[in-house]
């Protein structure tokens, strides 16, 4: 039996290797496709995690740069490494809670998570977006950027579920403006938002500190 993290860790990904090997990735994206299925622990999401072309890179340089991080739900931004985050500079956010997103939500008759997607607005730009359980929160996200001009340096989408999910992300994907990393179909939650997040902060900083 192995006791000790990082032999887990390595071990498991070992494992992984030979459902991502022929999938052309490139290292960075070898590194985040791991952390996603080993959060996941389903090897099923190989070929449905969908990388953009300069979403990694767009994502390091807005941490680098101490942007901040806006999450849908609370389990999101309680998984996200945030002492890592912060060594560069930048917050993780979530209104869905709070009091005033509350009433917007009940005088607009929309969900919490849209309502605090809204309220965020111009926030977002330049920031990273990390939706993991809320379509809806993903839909307002896309409404921000094609009717607000509103341009998050990359969007983390992968909301699950039976109503809305595969949907949301599906606009997601078929979208031009913004960098994403997301997972096609029902799959995908909180931790599969965190573990893509705190993949890139991996990258940026290993020393596990």
């Amino acid at each position: 039996m192995i006791t000790q993290p990082m032999e887990i860790e390595n071990r498991s990904f070992e494992i992984i290797y030979p459902y991502i090997k022929n999938l052309n990735l490139r290292d960075d994206e070898v590194k985040i496709y791991s952390r996603i299925i080993h959060a996941a622990g389903d090897v099923d999401y190989a070929p449905i995690i969908k990388i953009s072309a300069t979403a990694i890179d767009a994502a390091k340089a807005a941490i680098l740069r101490g942007a901040n991080i806006f999450t849908d739900v609370e389990m999101v931004r309680t998984g996200i490494n945030k002492r890592t985050l912060k060594k560069f500079g930048g917050e993780v956010f979530c209104k869905v809670a709070d009091d005033e997103i509350k009433e917007i939500a009940a005088r607009e008759k929309i969900t919490r998570s849209m309502a605090a997607m809204r309220n965020f607005g111009e926030n977002l730009n330049g920031a990273i977006v990390a939706i993991g359980n809320a379509p809806t929160a993903l839909f307002e996200v896309l409404r921000l950027v094609k009717e607000e001009n509103i341009l998050p340096a990359v969007v983390i989408g992968v909301p699950v579920g039976f109503v809305g999910a595969a949907d949301s992300k599906a606009a997601l994907l078929a979208q031009d403006k913004i960098p994403f990393i997301t997972v096609e179909g029902t799959k995908g939650g909180s931790p599969i938002a965190v573990a893509a997040v705190n993949a890139i902060l991996y990258l940026l900083d290993n020393s596990r500190n």
